[in-house]
């Protein structure tokens, strides 16, 4: 089978987890997908929460060469991963495309690392809040959706890399339900590339964290469930509260819930928070904490 040019920069991607990392149990010990080599010299970006906390990494040509890696960096606010090449990966860096320039309607192309490549489109651009306190202003949305999204590449048709997948999701299309993938866009990462690669993360302060996953129904955010020794736990937030104010302000969507958190303070600020629970109002107090200090750091080489 012969490769489209800009796939051969697409590799598969498996990092080994520790059992005892902090994501282990919602995001498993072994985890697989893909990443696109953008520098010449072996570096690939991926999807972040596949090397998170990774004491391994391997890289997969479409060749089937098998290339160790180790985690560069991972910025939590755009999703992005870094992982360099510790061997000669001999694949050409794709070039980054102006994503913001993207339209409804544009023609794309989504590839993973195992050499499947789907022809699709840009079904929409906007805000997406994820249930882990994961916030993008506008992200690409695209249909039909690739079986293999996890850092998988989507790639303009002028060759140039748009952005790194996400998500698999359904949207309702035209009266039915179609499954779409979330992108994250490639413009996210030129402002903050020099600082992963010089210094394994973002020069920002990291933003303030609950540990809570939440979901949004008709307006209101519902906590799911909250990590093990996270802030939100150890204030006694439970599965099935509604978070109705953040300090004075009412919470009006899951993405609104991100902003007000986000805009208390650094990181360790202490922030009441009310909810109703079995149809009653009650208070809590947060001190929230910086997410990546629970996480088992990449050991630069």
């Amino acid at each position: 089978m012969e490769l489209d040019p800009a796939q051969r920069s697409v590799v598969a991607v498996r990092a080994n987890i520790p059992d005892d990392a902090f994501t282990a149990q919602t995001l498993g010990t072994v985890r697989e997908g893909s990443g696109v080599v953008i520098r010449d010299s072996g570096v690939v970006l991926t999807i972040g929460y596949l090397i998170t906390e990774a004491e391994e990494v391997w890289l997969t040509t479409n060749d089937g060469r098998v290339v160790a890696a180790h985690p560069i960096g991972i910025d939590q606010e755009t999703g992005f991963g870094l992982v360099q090449a510790m061997g000669e990966l001999g694949l050409p860096a794709l070039e980054l495309g102006n994503s913001t320039a993207t339209k409804l309607g544009d023609d794309v192309r989504f590839a993973d690392g195992t050499g499947r490549m789907i022809d699709a489109s840009i079904v929409a651009k906007q805000e997406f809040a994820g249930y882990w306190e994961y916030l993008l202003d506008e992200a690409i949305f695209t249909a039909p959706a690739h079986p293999s999204w996890g850092g998988a590449a989507l790639i303009g048709e002028d060759g140039k890399l748009l952005g790194i997948g996400s998500l698999r999701l359904q949207m309702v299309r035209n009266g039915s339900v179609a499954d779409i993938n979330m992108i994250v866009p490639i413009d996210l990462l030129r402002p903050i590339l020099n600082d992963m690669l010089t210094r394994g993360g973002v020069n920002r302060p990291p933003r303030p964290w609950l540990g809570v996953f939440s979901a949004e129904n008709n307006g209101e955010v519902v906590v799911m469930s909250v990590a093990q020794g996270a802030p939100a736990e150890k204030a006694g937030l439970k599965q099935g509260d509604v978070i109705s104010d953040v300090r004075d302000g009412e919470v009006e969507g899951l993405a609104d819930f991100y902003r007000k958190v986000w805009s208390t303070g650094p990181a360790g600020s202490e922030m009441p928070i009310r909810v109703v629970r079995d149809g009653r109002d009650t208070w809590v107090r947060i001190k929230s904490a910086d997410r990546n200090s629970f996480l088992k750091k990449p050991q630069l080489q």
